[in-house]
């Protein structure tokens, strides 16, 4: 196979597999392991507020943490205020990321409801405005992360990557769904080749339901997409960017991790998370993620209940062990079952 370079500008990525923004997750401790196992283009960070980055938030600028080997990073900000936005994209460039990403597809009602996140689709003018002020404000390249649209009567997502290639952003990443859908039903690849196809020349990034790497395949083939950006399907597989990358250069890949060596990873990134808060607030922190590593390890519920109940790293480590010891419940150390992570469900405004 041919490998086709992906530049945003003059960044040039070493692969065009993504890791994309998500909220909770696509902290520093998760970059860090996904970026040792290999095949990482590029990290974005979680959604930051842009006037909390600006005012010092203390939880904000934990979002923002970095270290040398988390490299290439984008930080990507959300807001409504052109000014607030150029002016912690400067903040931002400062201190050496590598590109800002503009959040425009946050269907979240707290993000939306202050013009944020998915609404800015809705104000075409003001939008592309605040976007070329941020493009002005920074050297660095400036991304924009969007859905198709509001809503299926309002398919602005094309109109919209022609608008902000032609006042300088560098590439432009696509969920394939509106804002209206949320996560529900399938991404809608036409709707993505139809934003690469309003473009000329700036790259234009897939994203939505690649949980593999024939899903990601597929994504390259029907929409002419120049890379895939991949979320929750990493929580579940996060050897995914390295599976790709020996898929793109060989045809064949490596199976993901088992359930020991998930179990290292569940480890490191839990002395990352104690390096980056310290001691015991690390525990709460980490037992969103640590949810989601017991369930692909397919380790019995009584335990992963268990592991949400601690207080203290020693409680944290003396359950680690206690599941070490006892394997999954389904499969083997070996051979786990497939895990799909789940979507947010119901209405947006109840998010």
């Amino acid at each position: 196979m041919s490998i086709k370079p992906l530049s945003y500008g003059p960044l040039r990525l070493p692969t065009r597999w993504l890791l994309s923004p998500l909220a909770g997750f696509t902290n520093l401790p998760f970059r860090r392991i996904v970026r040792a196992l290999g095949g990482l283009g590029l990290a974005t960070t979680d959604l930051v507020n842009a006037r909390a980055l600006i005012e010092g938030s203390a939880k904000t600028l934990e979002l923002t943490a970095t270290c040398p080997d988390d490299s290439p990073l984008a930080v990507q900000i959300f807001g409504a205020d052109p000014r607030i936005m150029s002016e912690a994209a400067r903040m931002l460039a400062d201190r050496g990321v590598a590109s800002i990403d503009i959040n425009m597809g946050c269907p979240v009602n707290k993000v939306t409801k202050t013009g944020s996140g998915a609404s800015l689709m809705c104000r075409r003018d003001e939008t592309v405005d605040l976007v070329e002020q941020v493009v002005r404000a920074v050297p660095i390249p400036v991304t924009v992360k969007m859905r198709l649209g509001w809503d299926d009567q309002n398919i602005t997502a094309p109109a919209f990557a022609r608008a902000f290639e032609q006042v300088g952003v560098a590439a432009i990443a696509i969920h394939g769904r509106t804002r209206a859908q949320g996560f529900s039903g399938v991404v809608n690849r036409d709707g993505i080749r139809q934003v690469v196809e309003a473009v000329e020349s700036i790259p234009v990034i897939g994203n939505g339901d690649v949980r593999t790497v024939a899903d990601a395949e597929r994504m390259l083939r029907e929409t002419g997409c120049d890379g895939v950006s991949i979320g929750r399907g990493a929580l579940a597989n996060p050897w995914i960017f390295r599976q790709l990358e020996q898929w793109e250069r060989t045809g064949q890949y490596e199976p993901a991790g088992d359930f020991d060596d998930r179990l290292r990873l569940l480890k490191q990134q839990f002395r990352y998370v104690m390096e980056l808060r310290g001691g015991d607030r690390a525990v709460p922190f980490f037992r969103k993620m640590a949810h989601w590593y017991l369930k692909s390890m397919r380790v019995p519920p009584i335990l992963r209940n268990k592991c949400q109940q601690v207080h203290t790293c020693d409680e944290f480590f003396a359950v680690i062990d206690e599941i070490a010891e006892r394997g999954p419940a389904v499969g083997t150390r070996h051979d786990l079952p497939d895990m799909h992570i789940h979507v947010p469900a119901g209405p947006n405004a109840n998010w």
